[in-house]
């Protein structure tokens, strides 16, 4: 790090405890406040507010940390760059993707890892988010990227981009000249869905439930097994879908697919790497930072 006192300001910001961020950052309390005080004092201005033993940002801190953020993502992304500099990478990364992420996300970003490091093999499989945790379970892949919500604890996910679903329909349904429609509605208008083991259908279900509604009481017309085939059918008949914002940017651009509003419904999620737990190769970790240095462009 090129100025640790950025580092002491962050953690204690982070975790607003002195002791915290010194237990944290492996030094002693009375360093963490030497560095607070003086970043204070080459700033002329208070970080902190302290009231006793508790402690909050003030509007300087406030606008410091946004810039420390960024700055350190900067820096992240520079060592990595440089760090690639000094040796050659070389073997076979086996991926495993769910549909949406693998046809709508990945592609551009294998893109661009392939000519960064045209000595690395890809091979890619495309699964629904259980099967994959199947697979990477089996030793058949070594990272996988899902939709669905962490539940084997026998996997370590984190986040890899934010996702939302939405509520779409063909361009010229008669629904569409709607502003919006209400939660209940979504009983008596017919809706296609991804099959079961589908991170969708799971983040939908789970949406739903969280507002005393299940799926089996929607009007289900068909499940289908893939993103493709469900906006191919919409575009077809009078029914709407829930989708990925990421599968219909292309549809929404050309104007055949409108979004419709549901009150008081927001569904968003996280897709997520899974790795088995434990140590990673260097490969798998080398794709994971990848992915998140070039969701920073």
């Amino acid at each position: 790090m090129f100025d640790f006192r950025l580092k002491v300001f962050d953690t204690v910001a982070k975790r607003l405890n002195f002791t915290k961020a010194a237990n944290e950052l492996n030094i002693t309390q009375p360093a963490v406040t030497k560095h607070i005080k003086e970043i204070e004092s080459n700033l002329n201005i208070k970080l902190f507010e302290r009231n006793g033993t508790k402690i909050k940002l003030t509007k300087a801190g406030e606008i410091l940390l946004k810039y420390t953020e960024e700055i350190f993502s900067v820096y992240q992304k520079m060592e990595f760059e440089i760090g690639q500099l000094q040796e050659k990478q070389k073997g076979t990364l086996r991926l495993g993707a769910s549909t949406t992420i693998a046809q709508y996300v990945l592609p551009p970003i294998l893109a661009e890892f392939r000519k960064r490091f045209p000595e690395i093999q890809l091979s890619l499989v495309i699964q629904n988010s259980e099967k994959i945790e199947d697979l990477l379970a089996n030793h058949k892949i070594d990272v996988g990227l899902i939709e669905a919500q962490i539940k084997n604890r026998t996997f370590h996910y984190f986040p890899f981009m934010k996702d939302e679903i939405v509520l779409v329909s063909r361009q010229n349904h008669s629904i569409s000249t709607k502003n919006s429609i209400k939660l209940g509605d979504l009983k008596n208008i017919p809706l296609v869905f991804r099959e079961p083991g589908s991170g969708t259908l799971e983040t939908i279900d789970l949406a739903l439930k969280s507002k005393s509604m299940k799926l089996n009481e929607l009007n289900i017309e068909i499940q289908l097994g893939s993103t493709e085939s469900i906006k191919s059918y919409v575009l077809h008949s009078d029914s709407l879908a829930f989708l990925s914002i990421q599968s219909i940017l292309q549809e929404l651009k050309n104007q055949t697919l409108t979004i419709i509003d549901v009150k008081n419904l927001v569904i968003e999620r996280h897709f997520n790497f899974i790795v088995p737990e434990g140590e990673q190769s260097k490969l798998v970790n080398l794709f994971i930072e990848f992915c998140n240095r070039y969701n920073l462009k």
